[in-house]
């Protein structure tokens, strides 16, 4: 079980932003573009520079290694990257089952990477982000790019996932009914600023 603690954050002139998220609680941050959402993730996940605190369990992220920090917190943007020709070399561990889960067959870690779609690639990234058994999950907008049929098996692996392990999850969404599916708690944020919202 882990909390997700986010302190007085400041970054790229927003904030400050005080926030906690509970042991296996999911929180939606929504916002118009430009607001913040994604650099806020980032911030969260260490990538870019920032002001204030961010704990896990208490443990401040400066007081772990930037490698470590990011496995545990760690961030699923909106755009995957893949450095590999093959799909098999980005995974060090997976479950097997959650290829099937989103739709693919065993041998999709013997695929190119040039023969995927933008939203293979995001499921894909979904297998990848989890099979390193983050203890919070940073995910920006990780349904964006795909149909409703895919987006519900995303949804789904993912609150299986949260069953299992109970991390702290923070989802970057645009959609209301996605929001009243998988939040406990619902933020709009505007200029760096965070105001809570009752749930759609």
């Amino acid at each position: 079980m882990s909390r997700l603690q986010i302190s007085e954050l400041s970054f790229h002139d927003k904030g400050p932003i005080t926030l906690t998220i509970a042991p296996s609680e999911c929180v939606c941050i929504s916002g118009p573009s430009g607001s913040g959402k994604t650099l806020m993730l980032r911030s969260i996940a260490d990538l870019d520079p920032h002001d204030g605190h961010v704990f896990l369990d208490d443990v401040d992220c400066h007081d772990m290694e930037a490698y470590e920090w990011r496995q545990k917190v760690a961030l699923l943007p909106a755009e995957s990257q893949w450095w590999s020709d093959s799909v098999g070399a980005h995974f060090a561990r997976f479950e097997p089952s959650w290829l099937h889960d989103l739709g693919f067959e065993k041998d999709a870690m013997d695929w190119q990477i040039s023969r995927l779609s933008t939203g293979e690639r995001q499921r894909l990234a979904v297998v990848r982000l989890l099979g390193q058994r983050p203890r919070a999950l940073l995910l920006d907008e990780p349904t964006a790019n795909l149909d409703t049929e895919n987006a519900r098996r995303v949804e789904k692996l993912i609150e299986e996932y949260r069953k299992d392990n109970s991390p702290a999850i923070l989802w970057v969404s645009h959609s209301t009914e996605q929001i009243r599916r998988v939040a406990k708690r619902w933020f709009e944020i505007n200029n760096g600023q965070l105001s809570e919202r009752t749930r759609p």
